[in-house]
């Protein structure tokens, strides 16, 4: 159940996003639902992977890379993600923030962490 919360949670977050940024659209609104679950399942498999790998980078920039990793997944969905559409990098990074910052504050509110 925790799963099903935590990528609703990452949808609405997506969508949030795509109203909220400029550069960042989504075409209908399940393909939210699409990177939502894309995003989720990233974090369960790849991140940890990626973590490992630029761990030298991470400490050299105090943890600060993580955030460029997370952008560069954002912008990366967008290619493959057809609807879903993210136009500069910075609007990636942007949307990768807000996003992250957006969906630790609603998993705090509904308290299932």
């Amino acid at each position: 159940m925790k799963i099903i919360l935590h990528w609703a949670l990452i949808s609405l977050s997506v969508w949030i996003a795509s109203l909220v940024i400029s550069g960042i659209t989504l075409a209908p609104i399940w393909v939210a639902l699409v990177v939502g679950g894309c995003i989720g399942l990233f974090n369960i498999f790849v991140r940890p992977i990626i973590k490992v790998l630029t761990l030298p980078i991470n400490l050299l920039t105090l943890g600060l890379f993580s955030l460029i990793i997370n952008a560069i997944l954002f912008w990366y969905l967008a290619y493959f993600i057809e609807g879903f559409v993210v136009t500069t990098f910075g609007a990636a990074f942007i949307g990768s923030l807000f996003v992250s910052v957006l969906n630790w504050a609603l998993t705090k509110v509904f308290r299932f962490d």
